[in-house]
């Protein structure tokens, strides 16, 4: 919505920033209407793009965190950034199977609960699948590396 008010760019450059301005109204409208998480309860399965906090209910899920999370430290604390040893998947407890991304630099994430399918391909990695139901992995090579990436990690 800043974008399309004629925000000013950020100060540092973004990849976000110049994918949304190019954005036109009918793009925007689409996207807002999408859900911030699908379930299928045939599949036993949620798909979001980051993660959920483990204890809270679906509905009461804060979308920013569902779209940005990557670790929850042991004092509660749920973060967007990288810690090595505290990643959120490691404390779903289901019951459904929660598939996710978002989180390149720990790669294939296989937990009871909780499937982790980033394996960076946007960084020269490789492109994760996961064909259900029978939940067989597959990945492809990347064909090039399409961003640098910058990592940031926290011990």
């Amino acid at each position: 919505q800043a974008i399309k008010s004629g925000a000013a760019p950020p100060v540092i450059g973004s990849e976000h920033y110049y994918v949304a301005s190019a954005l036109g109204t009918a793009d925007l409208k689409w996207m807002y209407s999408l859900p911030w998480y699908i379930s299928s309860t045939h599949l036993s399965a949620l798909f979001v793009h980051a993660g959920f906090v483990s204890g809270i209910r679906l509905a009461k899920q804060n979308p920013r965190l569902m779209m940005n999370m990557r670790s929850i430290l042991p004092d509660g604390t749920v973060t967007s950034k990288f810690f090595n040893n505290w990643p959120w998947a490691r404390l779903w407890d289901g019951p459904h199977t929660v598939f996710f991304g978002h989180d390149a630099d720990r790669g294939l994430q296989k937990y009871e609960h909780a499937i982790g399918l980033d394996t960076g391909c946007v960084y020269g990695g490789k492109l994760t699948a996961c064909i259900l139901p029978e939940r067989r992995l597959v990945s492809v090579n990347a064909k090039r590396e399409y961003f640098q990436y910058r990592r940031k990690h926290f011990d």
